[in-house]
């Protein structure tokens, strides 16, 4: 278990570096394969159920099978969509391989890789390896490492613009990415192999997570199921239709954001490490409110920008305070859960989130054609309403650090002490 991190560390650089590129390209490959922009959404609706039921797989079988063999597997969903985008863009293949290989999902620029099938899988592990006092710094250098690695990832968008003046066709540069995706697919499968966890017993690297958790496994699940869905509904106007928003209203292609989604990550990477100094101050819930609505105000604002820079920057600061909350949201969910079904509740929760991303892509794509900047605002209403019942939810719950800390400032104020 002690040098889990380091593995888990590398597997997200790798699935964050490829993941990068292919957030970028995966619409534009789309469009410049004559797919409408309703079209685009109706395909991304349909690749969301396939990614759904793979997390409810996974939430179910790791619990009961071991994580690291369902990072494996997914790590070859990996390699088959990869090879299935670079052979063909027939509407049905596009659906299959961008469900199951995570083709174009990522959460975006400035996300570190912290989405998809894989992470009821790889929260647990890395929960499960360090104590709960070091859990928020611990995701807070996962998603650091991912971060950086999607920097590098976002320039190799620029691959397939170079390849056209080279005499290459643009589908065909976007080709040749999704089959390099298959090389990292592979490397991200040999990454898994030295992954360890403890099989029959609750996985844990710390003994006070055995007291019992300060809220049940059903009202957890509940709980973050609804605010999940919220979140699930403002991402899918936002995330999955983002790039394409910008080459409609600005009118760049490939090289153009990838370059803006590698400064977006460099200047996003660093909030990260931040999160657990402010999460000691604030605690984990306000962190996770007063960063959330710091970002959603400088996506609101992107709307109204005049230019790509500007609207791109706005974005910019959007993600550097997701950032921020990122780790300490991540971090609450596993403090607060039953180390044994962390898997399950990862994938529960997340479920949700899943369907009703399914439903806003299709919805945004198609009036997208009418109100160019339905994105912005679909995804700023429903992750406001995201924001609001989050606070109300657990503003009075706290994960095993947050207790400890209270009673020893409560025996140093003790008369007897």
């Amino acid at each position: 278990m002690a040098n889990n991190l380091r593995w888990l560390y590398i597997g997200r650089g790798i699935r964050s570096f490829s993941v990068a590129f292919l957030t970028v390209i995966f619409p534009l490959y789309l469009a410049a394969s004559g797919y409408s922009a309703a079209r685009i959404g109706l395909l991304l609706a349909l690749s969301g159920g396939v990614t759904v039921l793979l997390v409810l797989a996974v939430g179910i079988l790791g619990d009961r099978f071991g994580r690291r063999i369902m990072i494996m597997g997914l790590a070859l969903f990996g390699l088959v969509g990869g090879l299935a985008m670079g052979l063909t863009s027939q509407f049905w293949f596009a659906v299959l391989a961008s469900g199951l290989g995570g083709v174009g999902k990522g959460g975006g620029a400035g996300s570190g890789g912290s989405w998809g099938a894989v992470f009821p899988a790889e929260q647990p592990l890395v929960a499960a390896s360090v104590t709960s006092d070091n859990r928020t710094r611990a995701f807070g250098t996962l998603s650091f490492v991912g971060v950086m690695a999607g920097a590098a990832g976002s320039l190799v968008a620029i691959i397939p613009r170079l390849l056209e003046s080279g005499g290459f066709t643009l589908i065909a540069g976007y080709r040749l990415l999704f089959l390099c995706s298959m090389g990292l697919s592979v490397l991200m499968f040999l990454s898994a192999i030295p992954l360890r966890e403890e099989r029959g017993t609750p996985v844990t690297a710390a003994p006070s997570t055995q007291a019992a958790p300060p809220i049940s496994f059903r009202q957890l699940v509940g709980r973050l199921g609804l605010t999940n869905a919220l979140n699930g509904l403002g991402f899918g106007f936002l995330g999955p239709l983002l790039t394409y928003w910008f080459y409609r209203r600005f009118g760049v292609g490939s090289a153009e954001l990838g370059v803006l989604y590698t400064i977006i990550n460099l200047a996003s990477a660093f909030p990260y490490l931040w999160s657990a100094n402010l999460a000691a101050r604030l605690g984990v819930v306000r962190t996770v409110t007063v960063t959330r609505a710091l970002g959603l105000l400088a996506l609101l604002s992107m709307a109204l920008a005049p230019t790509y820079w500007l609207a791109g920057g706005l974005y910019m600061l959007r993600m550097i305070f997701n950032s921020l909350g990122m780790p300490a949201r991540q971090s609450f969910t596993m403090g607060v859960s039953d180390d044994r079904y962390r898997s399950r509740l990862s994938a529960y929760s997340q479920v949700p989130s899943g369907i009703t991303s399914m439903v806003s892509p299709a919805v945004g794509g198609a009036l997208m054609d009418t109100i160019l900047d339905i994105p912005i605002f679909g995804a700023t209403l429903f992750m406001s309403l995201n924001l609001v019942i989050y606070y109300w939810f657990f503003r009075n719950i706290r994960p095993p650090e947050e207790r400890r800390q209270e009673r020893l400032v409560e025996q140093a104020r003790s008369p007897s002490a």
